[in-house]
């Protein structure tokens, strides 16, 4: 059934389905599928929640299937975010479960990794069930909780994996804390290969980057902000590569941010052995020059580094030493990020422009092709989540983000679904813009609602 115009706008504005339609056809479109090497002119048929054809003549689609015509734009795998922070229960004036998903729609997500941010920590069955219960009222993005990895987020006991898993916890972290006890993630690096989960660890060695405000270098120096060194990070990751050497669990680093970082994953992955790593968006863009500014949206984490930093990163995505993108979402109230640099917290909104930001300063400047980018951005965090997700095979679930190449935008964070309206974004002019997201076969996100047509 096909739903009016003003209703279409009240339920995207909502995140709620636009359409009751069990079938979609999206026509004329450039499918960019990494999983099966795909990237060509193709029509995409979905039907009861999964892939049902590519390229389906006109006489086997159903006669009431909805219509998207997706000429000059993008059809790809829905997105996928390793470490989104929800916020809710407990901190709800920053994000809430509903705006986190709306925002991750309108940034072209389908699948959040939703870490453990909480209060109560997701360091329980009850509290690990809860976000999930949450989520499922919300009915948006697709929610998988990332649990703790010690009892209480304080590394001093390994929480309990086995039930945390079996209440539905997708993998398992400290963050955004890191986790300073080596015993403790070895043996749980162990223990998790009996689960087939992940841990993600977000590299940094606390004494050294212990009040640290932005990148500890000449800016900050000039500035009088103390800085956090890159080898707070680059010592926390040597200490994982060689865990990850030495157990062969499946550990995940990042966000990383540094030079050092790149080395050394680098040198490990070339001997074969299994390790992940990340990096955000805004360690891809800016440097600490933007600090200058005394502007709290640029205190993220990892903290913006020098201009060679950045290059390095952007060359390590291009080569693949980095595997995946993730949004580095850390929403905050902006009564919050309006204190003084020094005082504000690091975060900002950033789901709404992830991918907007990875094709301005990654694709159009030809570091990355759009086939990258995706893999980058779904393919890969599926991949290494071991969630269902990032393809476009048929029989898959039919999770689809729509994006036009060509759609410049100038980001104002005041219109921003997500409650946080800081980001380092903010007044930027990207290009590319997701125009339409699909979660399990059903639209959730239309840019410019409008009333489809039936497939002919």
């Amino acid at each position: 059934m096909v739903v009016g115009q003003r209703e279409r706008k009240r339920r995207c504005i909502r995140g709620e389905p636009l359409m009751n339609d069990t079938t979609w056809v999206l026509d004329g479109g450039r499918l960019i599928d990494p999983a099966n090497g795909i990237d060509r002119i193709a029509r995409l048929v979905l039907h009861e929640g999964k892939v049902h054809s590519i390229d389906t003549p006109d006489g086997d689609v159903p006669p009431d299937a909805g219509r998207l015509d997706v000429t000059g734009k993008i059809v790809a795998p829905g997105l996928v975010d390793l470490a989104t922070e929800l916020r809710e229960p407990g901190s709800e004036e920053d994000e809430t479960i509903q705006t986190g998903s709306n925002a991750a729609l309108a940034g072209g997500y389908t699948t959040v990794l939703c870490c453990s941010s909480t209060k109560p920590l997701m360091d329980s069955a009850a509290s690990v069930q809860l976000v999930r219960q949450i989520a499922q009222r919300v009915d948006g993005v697709r929610v998988l909780p990332i649990a703790c990895l010690s009892k209480g987020r304080q590394a001093e006991q390994m929480a309990e994996l086995g039930i945390l898993a079996a209440a539905g916890a997708a993998g398992f972290s400290d963050t955004p804390r890191p986790m300073p006890n080596d015993a403790l993630l070895k043996r749980a690096l162990d223990y998790c290969r009996m689960f087939d989960l992940p841990i993600f660890d977000r590299p940094e060695v606390p004494e050294l980057a212990d009040g640290g405000v932005m990148h500890d270098g000449q800016i900050g120096l000039i500035l009088g902000l103390k800085g956090l060194p890159t080898e707070a990070e680059d010592l926390a990751v040597a200490r994982d590569v060689r865990l990850a050497e030495a157990t062969k669990g499946r550990l995940h680093v990042g966000p990383v941010s540094t030079m050092g970082s790149i080395d050394m994953i680098g040198r490990v992955k070339s001997r074969g052995i299994h390790i992940s790593a990340s990096v955000c968006p805004h360690n891809l863009f800016g440097s600490d020059e933007l600090l200058r500014s005394y502007d709290s949206r640029y205190k993220v984490h990892p903290p913006m580094r020098s201009p060679s930093h950045v290059e390095a990163l952007r060359n390590a995505v291009a080569e693949g030493v980095i595997d995946a993108i993730e949004s580095g979402h850390m929403p905050r109230a902006q009564e919050k990020k309006a204190n003084d640099l020094d005082l504000a917290p690091f975060g900002a909104s950033a789901l709404e422009t992830t991918l907007a930001a990875i094709a301005t300063d990654l694709v159009e400047t030809k570091i990355l092709p759009w086939s990258r980018a995706i893999e980058c951005l779904s393919t890969a965090p599926a991949r290494i989540a071991g969630v269902k997700g990032g393809t476009l095979s048929v029989g898959a679930n039919a999770d689809v983000t729509v994006i036009d190449p060509l759609n410049a935008w100038s980001v104002e964070a005041k219109e921003f679904r997500s409650r946080c309206h800081s980001s380092p974004m903010t007044g930027r002019t990207l290009t590319a813009r997701v125009t339409h997201t699909l979660v399990g076969g059903r639209l959730k996100f239309e840019l410019h609602p409008t009333v489809a047509s039936a497939a002919s």
